[in-house]
């Protein structure tokens, strides 16, 4: 492992959830906090503030900034989208009943796009709240995590389909099996070099999608590290979270690997983001960890 100067920050009480992350419109990184039922903003001050769903219910998970400024994000156990603005004021649009919206990401279109866990389906959201449903041809796939790529076009996981899914502005689909059996892709992100690149949190493995579909599977040092966030380094590599191994990993445009270890034994590092400041990891145990990098 390598020895880096990461620092934690204690955002809520233990047992809260941090989950997802991503940077705002107004500079402050924001949060899912899934067993909270709440949305927590760290801005560049230092502050911290939460937000509980408005209506309560659900629990929140992926977020990412929106085309208008705001946040979105989705809401698993009640069927929604929520959306909250940088001053906090929320609101919600209702999905059809069983969708179980997992991740999150604008499309190049300047809608929301979401991927349906429990529904076999990949969603779109206006900003105006308009919604439409593309069925997957695949039945109990785990739709998980989607990005937009470069293509102009949506990827994202089927974590139990053991594939990686596309789909257009115009709604056709297409998957890519992969390689390794029972590999259960989770976070995906577009890559500075324009293929779209994922982690298998059960193979122990990254993997790489270029827009014409060829794969290739990068084994991990440690396969029982059970990657699970993942995102692009503009300096050519990806970062992702060891969730098993308590780490943050980074592969470079060289194809190395370095490791980071965690300072708090058992964080739980899920999701990830890159601001100019470092890294930033969501620690389901209470905290944030950046890393700070060139």
């Amino acid at each position: 492992m390598t020895t880096v100067d990461i620092r934690e920050i204690p955002l809520v009480e233990p047992g809260a959830g941090p989950y997802g992350i991503t940077a705002g419109s107004d500079g402050a990184l924001w949060l899912t906090l899934v067993h909270a039922g709440a949305i927590a903003r760290l801005g560049v001050d230092g502050d911290v503030r939460t937000y509980p769903l408005d209506p309560p219910g659900g629990r929140p998970l992926i977020i990412t900034a929106g085309p208008d400024d705001a946040l979105w994000f989705t809401r698993s156990g009640d069927d929604r989208i929520g959306r909250i603005s940088v001053d906090g004021a929320q609101r919600t649009i209702t999905l059809p009943a069983g969708t179980g919206p997992g991740g999150i990401a604008a499309g190049p279109d300047g809608a929301l796009w979401y991927a349906g866990m429990t529904s076999d389906s990949i969603g779109r959201v206006d900003t105006d709240g308009a919604v439409t449903t593309v069925p997957l041809p695949v039945t109990g796939g785990f739709a998980s995590m989607i990005t937009a790529g470069a293509d102009r076009a949506l990827w994202f996981t089927l974590n139990r389909a053991n594939a990686i899914g596309r789909i257009d502005l115009d709604g056709a689909v297409t998957l890519h099996p992969l390689p390794t059996p029972d590999a259960g892709p989770v976070g995906i992100t577009l890559g500075p070099d324009g293929a779209v690149w994922f982690v298998e949190i059960t193979a122990g493995q990254l993997g790489r999608i270029t827009p014409d579909g060829r794969i290739v599977e990068i084994p991990l040092p440690d396969r029982t590290a059970r990657p699970h966030g993942i995102v692009a380094d503009p300096a050519g590599g990806v970062w992702f979270t060891e969730w098993a191994a308590n780490r943050i990993g980074h592969l470079d445009a060289d194809g190395r690997f370095t490791h980071h270890d965690l300072p708090t034994p058992g964080a739980e590092p899920h999701g990830l983001t890159h601001t100019p400041t470092g890294v930033w990891a969501a620690l389901e145990t209470g905290a944030l960890a950046v890393l700070p990098t060139p």
